[in-house]
């Protein structure tokens, strides 16, 4: 595949912000073409669009947007909607990221330069549809989840410290029989306010539980209509399986396997010296998806039969816990991304 300056007529940089986006109009050898700063609402980005069409020296033009899942999630909307073709501008290394200075302009240019000067090929922007709505239910659990730790802890606190009929009526349960027991009972009125408070955070709790068994729901729903096979693969279930889709989001935003790796963070990395030759975990790459193949790991160690025997050879050559566990997850990266290309509906 040629090098994006041999196949292009300009490059659009656009750095992305809540209110403007500023563009730069970059030639194939880096030169800077023209600028330009519209307000981030669609008839800035209705007016970004036509002002390209009208300052471009050619017809092929590509899009490098800071933000596509974020401030610039908009206009990637926009631009998309008109086959424009757009990419992910690439994160310069932090050692030159203010040699130049720094205002919106400069840091268009640059992003269309780094795209220029990418060797790989420029990333593209994750998927919309399915995955977006995968997205926003993930999201929602980790705050389900956060918020009903928080309420359990206080919850646990205010019984701790309680009266010792409070305590010892509800001390030494469970906590599903604690909020069972808080809002079927009639408690004690030795504290009222105290009681009040906990039968709340019962309240509080019952609603959370509720509301993530149907995000559960929900989100397998969404990966049946996407990818159901995901779901037979031993040790993935819902939340793995779409913290998994939501990375790879689309064929070909992730151009290899050994990309899928680095970017879940199961790459190997050599820590050799000398007569010591080993390798590391990768502590780099997205660790939301490289938690959740440390999680279908640690279920296939203890249900699946190959991984089971796998960890008992590797035990017997003499690899620690830790180089198992990396070289199953290498594993797991190489397996899923094969089954990710092969199998997708969306």
């Amino acid at each position: 595949m040629p090098i994006l300056a041999e196949r292009v007529d300009a490059v659009i940089g656009v750095d992305t912000h809540t209110d403007t986006h500023s563009a730069a109009l970059v030639s194939p050898v880096g030169t800077v073409l023209a600028e330009h700063t519209v307000p981030a609402t669609p008839a800035g980005y209705t007016q970004l669009i036509g002002w390209a069409a009208e300052h471009a020296p050619g017809p092929r033009l590509v899009w490098a947007l800071e933000g596509t899942r974020a401030h610039g999630v908009g206009l990637t909307r926009a631009l998309l909607a008109v086959t424009a073709e757009v990419v992910q501008a690439p994160t310069p290394p932090t050692t030159r990221r203010r040699r130049g200075g720094k205002s919106d302009t400069l840091d268009a240019i640059a992003a269309a330069r780094n795209v220029l000067a990418d060797d790989k090929p420029p990333a593209q922007p994750r998927a919309d549809g399915i995955r977006e709505n995968l997205r926003t239910l993930l999201a929602a659990r980790r705050h389900y989840t956060d918020t009903r730790t928080a309420t359990v802890n206080l919850l646990k606190s205010l019984i701790l410290t309680a009266d010792e009929t409070l305590r010892t009526i509800l001390r030494g349960r469970t906590t599903t029989t604690q909020i069972n027991h808080l809002l079927t009972h009639n408690l004690p009125d030795t504290d009222p306010i105290r009681t009040s408070l906990l039968i709340d955070l019962a309240h509080q709790i019952r609603a959370l539980d509720q509301a993530i068994t149907a995000n559960l729901r929900q989100l397998r729903q969404l990966i049946h209509a996407w990818m159901p096979t995901l779901l037979d693969q031993p040790g993935i279930g819902p939340v793995s399986a779409a913290t998994i889709l939501l990375a790879w989001s689309h064929p070909g935003r992730i151009r290899s396997e050994a990309a899928f790796a680095a970017l879940a963070g199961t790459s190997p990395i050599p820590t050799s010296s000398g007569r010591n030759q080993r390798m590391r975990l990768n502590h780099g790459g997205d660790r939301t998806l490289n938690a959740a193949l440390h999680t279908i790991a640690c279920n296939r160690r203890r249900y699946h039969q190959p991984t089971i025997d796998y960890t008992q050879r590797r035990t017997t050559e003499g690899k620690t816990p830790a180089a198992t566990t990396r070289c199953i997850k290498r594993y797991l990266a190489r397996q899923l991304y094969r089954h990710l290309q092969q199998h997708t509906n969306a």
